[in-house]
């Protein structure tokens, strides 16, 4: 022990010694923090940031997982430092601490028994060093390097992420890489993009994924437990998946899965999603790890990026309350069709405006309004395409509808009528109007207003009670 502990003593940087034993088989056993240095006990009894070990005492040659959750990343590094001698370098942010790692594991020479040594040297940093993340091999810096290129010269995301899928998973030599999306707030998730082996027999993400898909995905954070990600390697691992998330285990086992890498993809600590590699070969299970850990980072980035651009998107097209497109959105496609080069084709405008939605307003107040604005909504959905569907203003829609004859407009005005009767207080003045050549939309337009105003005249003659002023 004398000399173990001389040997991190002359050390300056945080620096303890791990002994592991070996089980019968070779495999891996306890792993246990022998002795540290000063600085490495200071870390865990005067720890800096705002972070905690799950003790704030340090006591020699105890259970790793005295101090942290159980991780099988470090057991890992620990156990090829240690039993396999080799020296090791990991750069990484576990999600238990809010820092960086500037991790190095060098094998000790002195065997006791079964008991193999190694010591562990960290630096932490609670900013990202790109130095250190660029600190790859020859081959992998290519691999990412590639993974830049086409990210930054895509003009389709989707296929981009089609491509750089099916080189990670060719990388991986996996029999399926998947990168999969979480919406945390609408408690959603979808597959982004996913590649599979010429002989894979696991089925496609989309044949599991259903409305309580939600659940199981939920629960990979805390099976990650911690760290920065989850490598299971064999059925000795996929012991640990079984402890701390059966439900998940039986859904990998039926599903043919006996390894899995499974990564976090974040922007600026905002969970995105994961991305995964199935039934990889566990030869290159560390190769995979710095390829993920780099990789990850940059996905990350530029999935928020476009996630960021898709939700401006939706804001600007898009009415809140109803789903419906907006004002905006139709004044765009207006614009397209009446200075458009297309062939002469018919297009139908359908104006529908609530009657009574000020009486709602006023008597029942606005929330009542709102639930009227979407039942609205919903009868039109019901009829039309949500895309040929806009909120034009207030209380008024309008439905455009390209390619179609005026008997098939009439018959769309009908069963427009006939599914508004299955709402309470639900009632369109409907004004329609057909125009030979989308080129004149404005035409259709105008006079399908002045249709709907006369409907609507009718409607309040009918029934005074709901009067209001026309303009």
């Amino acid at each position: 022990m004398d000399d173990l502990q001389a040997l991190v003593d002359g050390l300056d940087a945080m620096t303890c010694v791990v002994s592991v034993a070996t089980l019968e088989d070779g495999s891996c056993g306890e792993i246990r923090i022998v002795t540290g240095n000063k600085p490495y006990i200071m870390s865990i009894e005067q720890p800096a940031g705002g972070y905690h070990m799950l003790t704030d005492k340090f006591v020699p040659n105890s259970i790793y997982t005295k101090y942290f959750t159980r991780d099988l990343n470090f057991e890992d590094f620990c156990y090829r430092s240690a039993v396999q001698k080799k020296c090791l370098h990991s750069y990484v942010k576990p999600d238990r601490i809010p820092a960086w790692f500037n991790m190095t594991f060098m094998p000790v020479a002195r065997v006791d028994g079964n008991i193999h040594y190694c010591t562990y040297t960290m630096e932490m940093n609670f900013e990202a060093s790109s130095e250190r993340m660029s600190n790859v091999s020859g081959e992998l810096a290519s691999a990412v390097l590639e993974t830049c290129i086409k990210l930054r010269g895509a003009n389709d995301f989707q296929a981009t992420m089609d491509d750089i899928i099916k080189d990670l998973r060719v990388l991986c030599k996996a029999d399926h890489c998947c990168i999969f999306l979480v919406d945390t707030l609408e408690r959603k998730c979808s597959v982004l993009c996913e590649a599979f082996g010429e002989n894979s027999k696991l089925l496609p993400m989309e044949t599991y994924v259903d409305e309580n898909f939600y659940n199981i995905a939920e629960s990979w954070e805390g099976t990650i437990s911690g760290s920065n990600c989850l490598i299971v390697k064999n059925e000795h691992d996929m012991e640990v998946v079984k402890e701390r998330n059966p439900v998940w285990y039986d859904s990998l086992t039926n599903a043919g899965v006996y390894n899995i890498v499974l990564f976090p993809l974040k922007n600026h600590d905002q969970l995105l999603g994961y991305i995964w590699a199935i039934n990889y070969d566990p030869e290159v299970a560390l190769k995979i790890k710095e390829m993920f850990e780099l990789t990850t980072f940059i996905l990350g980035s530029e999935i928020g990026n476009h996630l960021l651009l898709e939700r401006l998107q939706i804001l600007s097209s898009k009415d809140m309350l109803t789903g419906v497109n907006n004002r905006n959105e139709m004044n765009n496609l207006v614009d397209k069709m009446a200075h458009g080069q297309n062939d002469k084709k018919g297009v139908g405008v359908i104006f529908a405006d609530l009657n009574g939605l000020k009486t709602i307003n006023d008597e029942l107040g606005h929330a009542a309004g709102d639930r009227l604005l979407k039942d609205a909504a919903r009868a039109l959905n019901e009829v039309f395409d949500q895309d040929c569907i806009y909120r034009a203003g207030g209380d008024e829609f309008t439905v455009i509808l390209r390619g179609i004859s005026m008997e098939e407009l009439d018959a769309k005005v009908a069963k427009l009528r006939a599914y508004s009767a299955k709402y309470p207080n639900l009632s369109f003045a409907i004004g329609r109007h057909m125009e030979e050549d989308e080129k004149d939309i404005r035409t259709a337009l105008r006079l399908a207003d002045q249709n709907m105003y006369a409907d609507k005249r009718k409607f309040y003659e009918e029934h005074p009670e709901r009067t209001r002023r026309l303009q």
